[in-house]
């Protein structure tokens, strides 16, 4: 999969040089992220570590360009995000970026189907071409069975994998997962981290992703930590650090449903652009 950056060759597909983020509460400021530099390479799976407050989310958030930066840049395909003009901003996200939230921000009038076709349909997308594509990745995530069902009829498993299959429907170059397995059991989020493996060993599709879960961290292929606004390490994860292996076709079916979200408080609520 690749989306209008590819990052051929040896350019990062990303880059992030010295950015600063600063939060201001009154007359207070607070650094959430101090000079940081990072780059992201295609075909890696990077897990986002660190304890709450540690600035994870903000900086999947500056990455990604869902929120300003004080100073530095981020470079995308070689164009700075933020000199880009809002317009640009949002065509880019939506043609070379996908998303998957704790809080899956699925629209609950749509059924899992419409849903993923979602982003195509924003950018142009012939909606036949849509259908076909959103059809076939809902297969490739283990639901096509479920594919005309609304969200308050899922498992909280199902609907997180729909929001997997709608990031990668429109083929990003880069996927921000921000604790993906959050609002999951512990077996349900050891499926959805199979599936992201999955998608990433099949498809080398680059994934970043946040989370505080260090089972989910050693699933990942490269391990960053923070604190305090700042990257503390940075190295590859051992392949053998990755937990306990998960059967790839229960991974892909979804094992036993999880908890329905109709019965969980605050269920069907959409945030489209959650910044913790």
């Amino acid at each position: 999969m690749a989306g209008e950056f590819s990052g051929a060759g040896t350019e990062p597909l990303l880059a992030a040089e010295a950015v600063r983020k600063v939060y201001l509460a009154g007359e207070v400021s607070v650094v959430a992220l101090h000079h940081l530099d990072l780059t992201v390479r295609a075909g890696e799976l990077i897990a986002v570590m660190g304890p709450s407050g540690s600035g994870k989310t903000t900086l999947l958030n500056c990455l990604s360009g869902l929120d300003d930066i004080d100073a530095g840049r981020v470079l995308v395909g070689g164009r700075d995000l933020f000199r880009m003009s809002d317009a640009e901003r949002t065509e880019h996200r939506a043609r070379s970026m996908g998303f998957v939230f704790q809080s899956y921000n699925l629209i609950p009038v749509f059924t899992a189907l419409e849903n993923v076709e979602l982003p195509l349909l924003l950018v142009g997308t012939n909606a036949s071409e849509a259908r076909r594509r959103s059809r076939e990745m809902l297969d490739r995530v283990g639901l096509a069975d479920r594919a005309a069902h609304r969200p308050n009829e899922l498992s909280g498993g199902e609907q997180q994998r729909v929001t997997v299959a709608r990031a990668l429907v429109a083929r990003p170059a880069i996927v921000w997962a921000d604790e993906p397995t959050g609002n999951l059991d512990t077996s349900m989020a050891a499926q959805i981290m199979a599936l992201l493996r999955r998608l990433n060993r099949e498809d080398g599709q680059t994934i970043v992703l946040v989370t505080h879960d260090p089972t989910i961290g050693a699933a990942a292929t490269r391990m960053i930590r923070m604190r305090d606004g700042r990257l503390v390490s940075d190295e590859p994860v051992h392949p053998g650090a990755a937990g306990p292996p998960v059967d790839p076709s229960e991974a892909r079916t979804g094992g036993p449903p999880g908890p329905r979200m109709a019965d969980q408080p605050g269920a069907g609520a959409v945030d489209l652009h959650p910044v913790r």
